[in-house]
Order: C-alpha cells, then sequence, then structure tokens
C-alpha cells in the first residue's frame, strides 16, 4: 500500500501530453494551446475614439482654455469657446479630410481618429451644437483615443503553449484574425464497469427491483471525464466473468485512457487485475494508503494507462477526482493538474477510525470572518452518493490526525464552483 502523493507521482511521471491537432476557432474554448500564437494583426488598428463626443486639436483647447478660463467666464458671464462642425464619423467609417485648426469632428465611440486630432471631449462636456459646438469642460485634453496598437500589433506574441482558451482569449484571437489554433488532442477514456448485480438504467424494470441494481457509475465517470476534458467512451458493464471483461477491454485498444470500476479486490470474482495480466498488461501499484477508495490499482495495457476504481460509488467518485482528473488534464496539456487546496476551520468534530489519508464530503462556506468552515455533508459511507451529491467539497484529513476538535485547520479540495460565489466573497 502507497501512499496517495506517491501513487499520484507515479501515475502522473507516466502521462504524457497528447498530439496536438487543428481546430477552428468555435470549437477551442476550453482547450490548451500546443503551439505559440502570433498575432496577424493589429488591434485597434488605427487610432480610434473611446467616447461618443467631438474628435479635436489639442492646441486649439490649450489655446480656447488659455483665452476663456473658467473663473474669468464665470466671473465676466462671457460665452464658452466654440468650434466649427465640419463632418460627422461614424463607427465604421472614415473621416473625409484632416482636422483643420478651428475645427471639430463629431465622432462616435470606435470610430477612427481624423487626421490632425488628437483629443476627444465627452458630448456632456459640449452643447452638443451641430454647426459649431461649444466647449464647456477642458478636463479630456489629449485624452479618450484609444491608439492603434494599443492591444497588440501584427507579429506580437499572444499566448504560450499550455495556455488554456477560455472567453477573453477567443476575443483576443479572433482581434488578431485568428481562425484556428493548434491545441492538445482530447483523451478518448474507455469506461468499463463490472458486476452480475448491475443493470443499466434502460434495463431497469419492476421485473428486475430487488435483483439488480443500477449501475450509478456509469453515469457519474462519463460526466467527471466529461467535465475534465476527455471524451467518454463508455463500454457498458461487464459480467463477472474472465471473458466478458476481456471482450470489452479489447474494445479499448483505440483509446488513449482506460478507467474501470469494480473487480479489483481480493474477492473470488474479481478479475480486473488477473484479467489484465492475462492481456499482457503491466501493474504499476495496487492499493492506495486512503479512504474511500483504498482498493485502486494503476497500470497500462498495451501501453494506453489504466486506473482500476473502485466499484463503491463514492470510492470512484473520490479516486477519480484526486487521480484521473490530474491524468485527464496532464493529456490535455494543463500545467496545472490538481485543484488547489483551501484551509478551512473544521465546524464539528471529525474523527478517523484508521491511519489512513481521509476524504470525507463536506460542504464549505465563508464564515463571518471570511474564514472557510467545512461540515460533513451527511455519512462517509462509501455506498451512500446522497452525501457525495451534497457536498462541494472534500475534506481530507492525515493519517496522522485521529481526532480533530471543531475549529481544526485543515484543507479542502473544492469540487464546486460555489466557493467563488461573490456572496461568500464579500463582493459588493
Amino acid at each position: 500500500m502507497i501512499s496517495v502523493g506517491d501513487a499520484s507521482a507515479r501515475i502522473l511521471e507516466e502521462i504524457k501530453p497528447l498530439e496536438a491537432e487543428k481546430v477552428e476557432l468555435e470549437r477551442a474554448a476550453g482547450r490548451v494551446l500546443a503551439a505559440r500564437v502570433v498575432a496577424e494583426t493589429t488591434s485597434p488598428p488605427w487610432d480610434n475614439s473611446s467616447m461618443d463626443g467631438y474628435a479635436v486639436r489639442g492646441a486649439d483647447i490649450v489655446a480656447a482654455e488659455k483665452q476663456h478660463p473658467p473663473t474669468r467666464r464665470s466671473a465676466e458671464g462671457g460665452d464658452p469657446p466654440s468650434l466649427r462642425v465640419v463632418a460627422t464619423i461614424a463607427a465604421g467609417s472614415i473621416a473625409i479630410r484632416p482636422l483643420g485648426a478651428g475645427e471639430a469632428m463629431r465622432i462616435m465611440t470606435g470610430a477612427p481618429m481624423p487626421v490632425g486630432a488628437d483629443t476627444v471631449i465627452r458630448i456632456e462636456d459640449t452643447d452638443g451644437g451641430a454647426d459649431r459646438v461649444a466647449i464647456l469642460e477642458f478636463r479630456d485634453l489629449l485624452r479618450n483615443v484609444r491608439r492603434a496598437g494599443e492591444d497588440f500589433r501584427a507579429g506580437d506574441l499572444l499566448f504560450e503553449p499550455g495556455t488554456e482558451v477560455r472567453a477573453p482569449h477567443l476575443g483576443v484571437l479572433a482581434s488578431a484574425g485568428i481562425r484556428s489554433v493548434s491545441v492538445r488532442r482530447r483523451p478518448r477514456v474507455a469506461l468499463v464497469t463490472s458486476g452480475d448485480e448491475l443493470v443499466e438504467l434502460r434495463d431497469y424494470t419492476s421485473a428486475v427491483a430487488g435483483l439488480k441494481i443500477v449501475s450509478s457509475n456509469s453515469w457519474t465517470l462519463p460526466q467527471l471525464v466529461h467535465e475534465a476534458g476527455g471524451l467518454p467512451v463508455d463500454l457498458g458493464i461487464a459480467n463477472d466473468t474472465r471473458q466478458s471483461l476481456h471482450e470489452k477491454l479489447e474494445r479499448a485498444i483505440d483509446c488513449d485512457f482506460i478507467i474501470t470500476s469494480a473487480g479489483i479486490s481480493v474477492g473470488d470474482l474479481d478479475n480486473v487485475r488477473s484479467v489484465f495480466a492475462e492481456m499482457g498488461g503491466r501493474l504499476t501499484f495496487w492499493k492506495v494508503s486512503m479512504r474511500p477508495g483504498a482498493p485502486m490499482a494503476f497500470g497500462s495495457l498495451h501501453g494506453i494507462p489504466w486506473l482500476g476504481l473502485s466499484g463503491n460509488p463514492v470510492s470512484a467518485i473520490v479516486s477519480f477526482e484526486v487521480f484521473g482528473r490530474p491524468v485527464i488534464r496532464k493529456m490535455l496539456g494543463y500545467e496545472k493538474l490538481h485543484r488547489t487546496l483551501i484551509p478551512v476551520r473544521l465546524g464539528e468534530p471529525v474523527e478517523i477510525a484508521a491511519p489512513l489519508t481521509h476524504f470525507l464530503r463536506a460542504t464549505v462556506t465563508r464564515g463571518h470572518d471570511s474564514e472557510y468552515v467545512a461540515h460533513l455533508a451527511g455519512s462517509q459511507s462509501s455506498a451512500v452518493l446522497t452525501a457525495m451529491a451534497r457536498a462541494n467539497a472534500l475534506l481530507v484529513v492525515p493519517a496522522d490526525r485521529p481526532s480533530n476538535p471543531p475549529g481544526t485547520v485543515l484543507h479542502a479540495i473544492p469540487l464546486t464552483n460555489d466557493l467563488d460565489m461573490s456572496a461568500e466573497l464579500g463582493i459588493q
């Protein structure tokens, strides 16, 4: 039996990122770049206005402010300075000529600046005139202009390999004129569960109720693979015979990763390890010092990594989270493979009976002091899925911490996004 840390290290040292493939930008979200991305265009392509207002020459504004300072206008009751409006520039159009001295052009947000202009006076700082515009406020001298290439220029390095493509990245790529990118291929993950007592949901009827149970792993594991970025290939339920399991595994040879659930313990019908050996498989280790999920195997079949999970529903989910998800992420090219542990303070006593690393289903919330507080989500039996559904984190209890009173600080693995809700983070 090896430690969780050793098991994770031994698994991941055998995993390599998959080869690259070219995908259209429409399919790039959530993928990991396999090559550097260089801008093909400049953004913005020209100086443009960041405000609705009037494009003017800064020199005219400086001269007007000297001649008509606000304090003198107020004392003398004089009219504010004005400029002649010679054109309107809408977004998507360009000025018909350069801007001359004493002139202004009405301009919309995003429209190209006319030659000669270096300032945009926002419309609320004017009288909104059509033929002549009065300048009521001088605060925008040499402002409200987005310069050409302010974001990037053609030839600039935009993103390095290993970058996950998220919504902002898509915007940058589109702005740079890039229609496709090189990303790591998504791994095909073969899923096989086994057990004569199991039946698919579609086959569950009153006739088999009490004799069979629905294979919940056939639903949870494909979804977990999908959420991790893999492509689940569900090969169905194998009977508790060597031949049935052999037939299922033969169908996995065109996949990148094999995950089995059940059949890896020491019972007479636990055939997975022996069938793997018969088929030329290699066993790297068996059993991990953890609960739930201690009976877990890792090895390979014809060079394809294999993870053998317990058939207990919660054990399978926990083991996938700790070991399977990082494998898929490494195949996808991610540099960050594991979720970030967060410190939590126990809201109740937590005790463990065996000297194993425990992963307990928990609900974690923000306390009044902004610390995370953890409570157990219910029964910790490896067959109780409802507690897993209620949990938003796995509370990690080290093997050498058998007794943990309320207030003890441990760590937790967040499972859902609700730990980052704005209300909990104090964002108003």
